[in-house]
C-alpha cells in the first residue's frame, strides 16, 4: 500500500543529503553506462561480421577454375582449367547427398542494358533457378528464372532493385523488355538483396539461354552450391576439401596447385567468425561482470557509510516508537529509490551515446552499435538487488541498536 508519509521522509532525507545521493547514484549511473556502452560496441562488431556475410547463405560453396602453377602428369603448368557441363552431372553424382542447391554459372560484365533511351551497363549472370537461396535474393514482384525457362531457353531476367530504379526511374520494370547487347529480354522478376546496392545491380537470366549465347562447346564459368544444412562446420569443410580433390583430380591438377581450382565454402568463414565471436562475447561478458561488480562494490560501501551516518536518526526513530521493521524498510526503500532512477538514466544516456555516435563508428567497423533491452534491464535488476542486499544488512544491525547506545554514536 503506498504510504505518503514514507515517501514524504525519504525525499526529505534525500533534499537534506544532496552531495551523498548524488554520489550513489553517480556510481550506479556510471556502472550501467559503462556496461550499456561496453555491449553496445560489442553489438555493432556483431552486427558488422553479419552484413559481411549477409548477401550469400550461409552454407554456400563457390568453385571456380583458373590456371595451373605446376606441371602434373605430362601436362605443362599454365593450363587453363575450363569447367563444362559434364562437371555440373559429376558434382552432383559424387555428392547428392551433401549438396542442398546446385547452379552451374555464367557471367557476362559490363553487358550494355537499355530502356527507352536510358542506358547502364551491368553484370549478367546466367542461372539455374537453385541460385536465388545462394545469394538471398528475395522476389519483390514477380518471379525468379524457372526450369521451364530453362528447358525452352527463353529470354527473360530477373534484374536487381537498383536495375530497375537505373533504367525505369519511378516506372514498374515487370513485365517490360530490356535489350541486352542487342537481344530484347522480358523482366519476368524484381529482387532486392540484403548485400545491399551492389548485390542489387546485377540481372539474372537462364543459365541454357546465356550459355546459348556466349559459351560455345557447353562452356561455364563456375558452380554455385549449398551444402546441406545439417552438416557442421567441420563436416561441411571436410566435404568442400574432398570436392576439390576431386575435380583436380578430374581435370588432371597437382593436388598441391592453390590456383588451379578455388573452392571458397562459407562454413570456414563462418567457423573463423564464431570463435571470434565466441572470444569477443567471453570478454566483453568478463568486462561487464567487472563493472557489475565495481558498481556492486560501490553501492555496498556508500550504504554502510549512510547507514553508519544515520545511527543516531534511526536512535531517535526507536525513541520515539518506531519498529525495526519500519527502519529497515525506510532505509531499503530508499536504496531501491535511488538505484532504480540511477539506473535508468544511466541506461537512457548510455543508449542515446550509442544513438548519437551510430553511423560513425562504421569507419572502425563498429555497425548500428545497440544493446538489448532485457540485458542492460537485468543488470540494473541486480544492482537494485545488491543495493537491497546492502541496505538491508546495515540497516539491519542499526535496527537492533538500542536508543541509549545510538543517541551516544559518535
Amino acid at each position: 500500500m503506498f504510504d505518503l508519509d514514507r515517501w514524504q521522509e525519504i525525499f526529505q532525507t534525500i533534499s537534506k543529503n544532496k552531495l551523498r545521493t548524488a554520489l550513489s547514484g553517480f556510481t550506479i549511473a556510471f556502472a550501467i553506462l559503462l556496461f550499456t556502452l561496453l555491449f553496445g560496441v560489442g553489438n555493432g562488431l556483431k552486427h558488422t561480421f553479419e552484413k559481411q556475410f549477409a548477401g550469400d547463405a550461409q552454407n554456400s560453396v563457390y568453385i571456380r577454375s583458373g590456371r595451373t602453377t605446376k606441371p602434373y602428369k605430362g601436362l605443362q603448368s599454365g593450363r587453363r582449367i575450363q569447367f563444362r557441363n559434364d562437371d555440373s552431372k559429376f558434382i552432383n553424382d559424387k555428392f547428392n547427398n551433401d549438396i542442398q542447391f546446385f547452379s552451374p554459372n555464367i557471367e557476362r560484365f559490363n553487358v550494355q542494358a537499355s530502356y527507352k533511351g536510358e542506358q547502364n551497363r551491368y553484370t549478367v549472370r546466367g542461372v539455374y533457378p537453385d541460385y536465388q537461396p545462394l545469394e538471398s535474393a528475395v522476389i519483390q514482384e514477380g518471379r525468379f528464372i524457372s526450369v521451364i525457362d530453362l528447358k525452352e531457353k527463353a529470354k527473360v531476367i530477373a534484374i536487381g532493385r537498383m536495375v530497375e530504379k537505373d533504367l525505369f526511374k519511378n516506372l514498374n520494370a515487370y513485365g517490360k523488355n530490356i535489350i541486352l547487347d542487342g537481344i530484347s529480354y522480358k523482366v519476368v522478376g524484381v529482387f532486392n538483396d540484403p548485400g545491399g546496392d551492389n548485390d542489387e545491380r546485377f540481372i539474372y537470366a537462364p543459365f541454357t539461354t546465356i550459355q546459348g549465347i556466349y559459351k560455345p562447346n557447353d562452356e561455364l564459368d563456375r558452380f554455385g552450391l549449398t551444402f546441406n544444412p545439417k552438416l557442421t562446420a567441420d563436416q561441411a569443410i571436410s566435404f568442400s576439401n574432398l570436392l576439390t580433390k576431386v575435380l583436380k583430380e578430374k581435370h588432371k591438377v597437382d593436388p598441391r596447385d592453390q590456383r588451379a581450382i578455388r573452392v571458397q565454402n562459407y562454413a570456414e568463414g563462418t567457423k573463423n567468425v564464431q570463435q571470434f565471436m565466441f572470444v569477443l562475447n567471453v570478454i566483453i561478458l568478463f568486462i561487464g561482470i567487472g563493472t557489475l561488480i565495481a558498481g556492486i562494490i560501490g553501492i555496498s560501501n556508500i550504504m554502510v557509510y549512510i547507514v553508519k551516518e544515520r545511527t543516531k536518526e534511526i536512535g531517535i526513530r526507536k525513541a520515539l516508537g518506531a519498529t525495526p521493521k519500519s527502519i529497515v524498510g525506510m532505509i531499503m526503500l530508499e536504496s531501491i529509490f535511488v538505484t532504480a532512477i540511477a539506473g535508468y538514466s544511466g541506461l537512457m544516456i548510455g543508449v542515446f551515446v550509442l544513438k548519437a555516435l551510430g553511423n560513425s563508428l562504421e569507419k572502425y567497423f563498429i555497425v548500428n552499435p545497440s544493446v538489448e533491452t532485457y540485458v542492460v534491464v537485468g543488470a540494473t535488476i541486480i544492482l537494485i538487488l545488491a543495493g537491497t542486499i546492502a541496505g538491508y544488512l546495515p540497516a539491519k544491525r542499526a535496527s537492533r541498536i538500542k536508543p541509549i547506545v545510538a543517541l551516544n554514536d559518535e
